[in-house]
């Protein structure tokens, strides 16, 4: 196995244990979840849709083929994390909230960047 598909497969195993468990979180609706999103403003039905989301990419990006549906889910991954990031910094909460969804964010484009050519699409490949 080369450095690259070692490095792919740490970084997508990583984030998908990590957007699965945020994704968990966000469904069962834990208490800390439901207090940081009453505290940056946002709706609560918003935990389920994100949740939701974040399970099906991390099932998107695990399953062998689908690589125009594993773009759309590392997109997704990018937006919201991206969105976290500028939802707390804006806010002025601390660096321990904005940490968890940066490293989210760097293991997000890390995966994509070191994903083998059978995950990518065909004009990716030209």
């Amino acid at each position: 196995m080369n450095k690259n598909k070692i490095i792919y497969w740490v970084t997508t195993i990583w984030l998908a244990l990590g957007m699965l468990s945020t994704g968990i979180v966000q469904l069962i609706k834990m208490k800390e979840e439901v207090d940081n999103f009453i505290e940056l403003g946002y709706p609560l039905y918003l935990m389920t849709i994100i949740g939701i989301w974040k399970i099906l990419g991390v099932i998107a990006i695990l399953l062998p083929k689908f690589p125009l549906i594993k773009e759309w889910a590392y997109a997704g991954f990018f937006f919201v994390m991206s969105g976290a990031i500028i939802s707390h910094l804006v806010s002025g909460h601390a660096i321990q909230y904005i940490l968890p969804p940066l490293l989210l964010l760097v293991l997000t484009l890390l995966s994509w960047f070191f994903r083998p050519a059978s995950r990518k699409t065909i004009t990716e490949l030209n």
